[in-house]
């Protein structure tokens, strides 16, 4: 988490003080390493799939049409694009982006929690200010798109903080539960 923070901060902090296109590129790499960074940390706190039939094919059916989706925009970004660069930028962060929905998405549907649904909510914000950056910089600049993808950001920000916190309160939970029954165990 601590990566994803640190990434995601640096790519605020040059697409607000920088307005070079090569820092405009810099800042969407540095968010591309930011979401991969948590989707990492996703996979690697999933432990077992207990994914029966119909939940393996609903999750099939979303990642296949987000990857349609994304690959749609895709093309029609590369004729508005004139760089290179930060289409393929573009491509790559959508990549990560789909991993991590499909990772919210997969731990939603494997452990009903509430921790679950604030990471799947941290995806799904990230994902949708993702869109409206890209709308509203190459199709039609309107101020509320800008605000509203901002006001996603943010609500993505604190819907992984949430998380963070209720994870966090979870295995301390179960620490502390495992310690007392170890302790129950022990015969003087």
């Amino acid at each position: 988490m601590i990566m994803f923070l640190v990434f995601s901060f640096l790519g605020d902090f040059s697409s607000v003080l920088f307005s070079n296109p090569l820092m405009g590129n810099l800042s969407s790499l540095f968010y591309c390493i930011s979401y991969f960074s948590l989707a990492y940390a996703a996979v690697s706190r999933i432990r077992i799939f207990n994914i029966d039939r119909v939940v393996a094919i609903s999750l099939l059916l979303v990642f296949s049409i987000n990857a349609y989706l994304m690959y749609q925009l895709f093309l029609v970004l590369q004729i508005k694009i004139p760089d290179a660069n930060e289409v393929a930028i573009f491509g790559v962060k959508g990549i990560a982006l789909m991993a991590l929905a499909f990772m919210a998405f997969a731990t939603y549907l494997s452990k009903d929690s509430r921790a679950s649904i604030l990471f799947l909510s941290t995806a799904l914000c990230f994902v949708f200010a993702d869109v409206l950056y890209y709308i509203s910089n190459y199709y039609v600049y309107h101020y509320t798109f800008v605000v509203l993808e901002k006001t996603l950001h943010l609500l993505g920000l604190f819907f992984l903080f949430n998380y963070i916190i209720e994870y966090n309160r979870k295995r301390k939970k179960r620490l502390v539960l495992g310690n007392t029954s170890t302790n129950e165990h022990i015969v003087i």
